[in-house]
């Protein structure tokens, strides 16, 4: 099961890649060697910063000319994939291989390159209880992965050949699908090469005309939200939640869209930390039968881009008979449209920087 729903996320993400136009192709290559530092974002890992990880980003890109509205609208970015090989330099950490679907932004007449990336990693050494039990940051083998970059990037200097040099922050955590997950998060500095693979064609960019604007009244959203999570207490178990949401949005443009609306939270692993907490810890007050039910209020903004969508929401919570992580919370993901009306979503759910879920998403747009 949890190598199915890691797959879904693979699929979901890449499927903007997927359709190829027959016009204006061109693909370039790149690779870059990076060297940097794990931060530390939580004294719990500080035993697990002792050298300077390392490694390789490759990059497969296909750049894109306006064939496309949205292409226009975001200035022409790329759309591909990357390869990261991370060596921690430490043992107990092990090694990590990660791949990513990934956008790059161009800024400063396309000398700055932003590229931003989500995926999977794999992980060599995780936590195990009897022979790697000081590896607190990755509890499974599977990690969710976020990369970014950001790079002074030149193409087809010299016969195809050209350079980029910049930072990188690469982000590793299971979402709490499995604890421990502390986490890890690398900044490093990077210098690479790229490769036009067809250096004697060129392309002209397309520029819209005559751009309609996007007029809609506020729509009405139904989502229904799922997956399985472990509290931060090693062993206490895996448990299914669901999640109902209801909110209403309001397009600004053909980019951006307001949101207003509530959730309703049914997260069973909550029920065993109250039973935990009531027997192991009675100096906290907390009652066995404590109502595990959360019902939280939120704002949000969705960023359309072609048929994915990049969701941003930041919530409060009403009704919180349970202590746990604090009344605020955030989410973000990303939005898949089928049609008109209905869509697919994963978001990250977490509080602040502390990740709580990945929750697998259906919904309908009326």
């Amino acid at each position: 099961m949890k190598r199915l729903l890691y797959f879904l996320l693979i699929v979901c993400c890449s499927y903007g890649f997927s359709q190829e136009e027959k016009k204006s192709k061109k693909f370039v290559l790149d690779a870059s060697q990076f060297y940097g530092s794990i931060l530390l974002h939580n004294p719990d890992i500080s035993h697990l910063i002792t050298n300077h990880p390392g490694g390789v980003i490759l990059g497969f890109n296909r750049k894109r000319y306006g064939n496309e509205e949205w292409e226009s609208l975001y200035g022409y970015p790329d759309t591909g994939f990357s390869f990261v090989y991370q060596n921690t330099n430490n043992s107990t950490l092990g090694d990590l291989f990660g791949l990513y679907t990934h956008y790059n932004f161009y800024f400063f007449k396309r000398n700055v390159q932003f590229r931003i990336g989500q995926g999977l990693a794999y992980s060599t050494n995780p936590y195990d209880k009897n022979r790697n039990f000081r590896n607190n940051a990755y509890g499974s083998h599977i990690l969710s992965s976020t990369m970014v970059m950001l790079n002074y990037h030149k193409e087809n200097l010299i016969a195809g050949l050209g350079f980029k040099a910049g930072i990188s922050l690469l982000h590793y955590s299971n979402a709490n699908f499995k604890a421990p997950n502390t986490s890890t998060n690398t900044m490093a500095f990077n210098f690479g090469l790229t490769y036009d693979l067809d250096s004697e064609t060129s392309h002209d960019f397309i520029e819209l005309e005559n751009v309609e604007k996007v007029s809609e009244p506020i729509r009405y959203n139904f989502a229904l939200r799922a997956g399985a999570n472990e509290s931060d207490i090693i062993n206490s178990g895996r448990y299914g939640f669901w999640i109902l949401s209801a909110y209403a949005d309001k397009r600004l443009g053909r980019k951006s869209a307001l949101q207003l609306g509530a959730d309703v939270f049914f997260s069973n692993f909550l029920k065993e930390l109250i039973r935990f907490q009531s027997i192991s810890f009675p100096e906290l007050n907390v009652a066995p039968d404590m109502d595990y039910r959360r019902v939280g209020l939120f704002v949000g903004h969705e960023l359309f881009v072609n048929q994915l969508s990049v969701v941003a929401q930041l919530g409060y919570y009403v009704y919180y008979p349970f202590d746990f992580e604090g009344r605020v919370y955030n989410r973000i993901g990303l939005k898949r449209y089928f049609g008109e009306k209905m869509f697919g979503a994963i978001t990250l759910k977490s509080h602040g920087a502390k990740a709580e879920t990945v929750e697998f998403g259906i919904g309908i747009r009326l």
